[in-house]
């Protein structure tokens, strides 16, 4: 529930918005959580974390969000996406990755990927996220200024990095072509509050060594991040042994690729010697969890990395391989996978899975200092989880509720930069009829194109 704020009395620090009355998980540095607790919130920035008392002591508000029965966050952050193939969600299925991607997804992209699709499919996309809680989000795809003009409308914080790939692609001949988009997309973000440009090398399988090498220029020239797919599947990696006789880590480590700002998507088949590398060159990496699954790509050393010390954030991947966005199921299934593969219950925590999603992922993302927890001084970005429904009763400890019964649907309300995108679940920053009209539109010209 919101209502406006009253006569605001002598004392107090006026502020934009304070969220009362829930239970406040923070994941700040002592990973405290406040029953029940308040946030203040002034413009785009928290100024208050504490209990609702102290913070009805200390400031008045223009708005108030009431969360009692809810449990308030830190806006939940997708660390790999390509957010415009949800107009390829479901398009096929239960197929390998390659097959998977030569038989249906890169023909379907050839036919039906233009500005138009992206800018539809973002806009999806955007609802979704806004729906299911999560506030940031890295995409790497095509047409990219689409994807970050759509987000900044939605006021959604996105990382989006334009594709670079070894072959035509819909917005590119060449590599070369490929690079100077990329390099457009970090001038026309240049300081954006919001969106952060990146440049995103497809694979080391797919692009070149020269290709590689002028990401990693453009990413030391414009100070912008590298988003990849790293070792996603058993025959990326032998493919990568045949041509160099190198995994695809020491591939990248070897051409001097390697180094701070870069996001690796899955990195699912690495050795030990592979993860000490992405240590040491201060990599992120991108887990995904259900795509890896539904791919039967195999399961990646989380536990590995994190005991080596990696920043490690959760990612959905696309919805084409999901099939959706949905962040909390991807919390649940990275908490499930690892206790299975490791046969140990305790491989992965409900802790250590919000933590991959939220102030893990901002690290991975180089925005930790701005998001990723609730704290005086970083962005408001936060959501607001109902535990008021029967699958939620009784609630005894409030981060095991948000990894293994929450879902996205339990979303009240999410807030990116101190803007109220959804309040009570209604969407308030989007045309929510005007974009499912639009996406339906739009898919039956896939189903059409996929046809020929």
């Amino acid at each position: 529930m919101v209502r406006a704020g009253g006569p605001q009395p002598v004392g107090r620090r006026a502020v934009s918005l304070v969220i009362t009355g829930g239970t406040v998980v923070t994941i700040d540095p002592a990973r405290r959580v406040l029953s029940p607790g308040a946030l203040a919130i002034d413009g785009a920035d928290i100024v208050g974390v504490a209990r609702p008392e102290e913070i009805s002591a200390r400031f008045t508000a223009g708005q108030t969000i009431d969360a009692s029965g809810q449990v308030v966050l830190p806006g939940l952050v997708n660390t790999h996406t390509h957010a415009a193939m949800v107009m390829f969600r479901g398009l096929a299925d239960d197929l390998a990755l390659m097959e998977w991607l030569e038989r249906y997804i890169f023909p379907a992209e050839a036919r039906t990927v233009s500005p138009e699709m992206v800018r539809v499919g973002t806009e999806l996309a955007l609802l979704e996220m806004i729906r299911s809680g999560t506030t940031t989000f890295a995409d790497m795809y095509y047409f990219e200024e689409e994807v970050g003009r759509a987000a900044k409308r939605a006021g959604v914080r996105a990382v989006v990095g334009e594709t670079i790939i070894g072959f035509p692609v819909p917005d590119a001949k060449t590599p070369a072509e490929s690079l100077k988009r990329a390099e457009d997309l970090a001038r026309e973000f240049a300081r954006d509050p919001l969106i952060v440009a990146a440049v995103a090398p497809h694979a080391p399988y797919t692009l070149d060594r020269e290709g590689l090498q002028a990401c990693r220029s453009l990413s030391d020239r414009f100070a912008i991040p590298i988003l990849i797919h790293v070792a996603e599947t058993a025959d990326e990696v032998r493919t990568m042994r045949e041509r160099f006789g190198l995994s695809p880590v020491a591939y990248l480590a070897s051409i001097g690729f390697l180094g701070p700002r870069i996001v690796a998507a899955h990195g699912v088949w690495v050795s030990q010697e592979d993860i000490a590398t992405l240590g040491r060159s201060g990599v992120g990496i991108a887990h995904n969890p259900e795509s890896n699954m539904k791919l039967a790509s195999g399961t990646a050393p989380v536990p590995r990395y994190l005991a080596a010390g990696l920043n490690v954030g959760l990612g959905t991947d696309g919805a084409a391989s999901n099939n959706d966005l949905d962040m909390f199921e991807a919390m649940r299934q990275a908490a499930l996978l690892h206790k299975l593969e490791s046969r140990d219950p305790r491989a992965i925590g409900a802790s250590v899975a919000l933590d991959m999603a939220t102030i893990g992922g901002s690290r991975a993302l180089g925005l930790d200092k701005l998001v990723g927890s609730l704290e005086p001084g970083k962005r408001a970005d936060v959501i607001t989880v109902s535990m008021a429904g029967p699958r939620q009763t009784p609630m005894y400890n409030a981060v095991s509720h948000l990894v293994y019964v929450s879902r996205g649907d339990d979303v009240q309300n999410t807030i990116v930069n101190g803007r109220i995108l959804m309040r009570d679940r209604r969407v308030l920053a989007m045309d929510e009829p005007a974009v499912l009209a639009a996406a339906r539109k739009l898919a039956e010209k896939v189903r059409e194109a996929v046809k020929q």
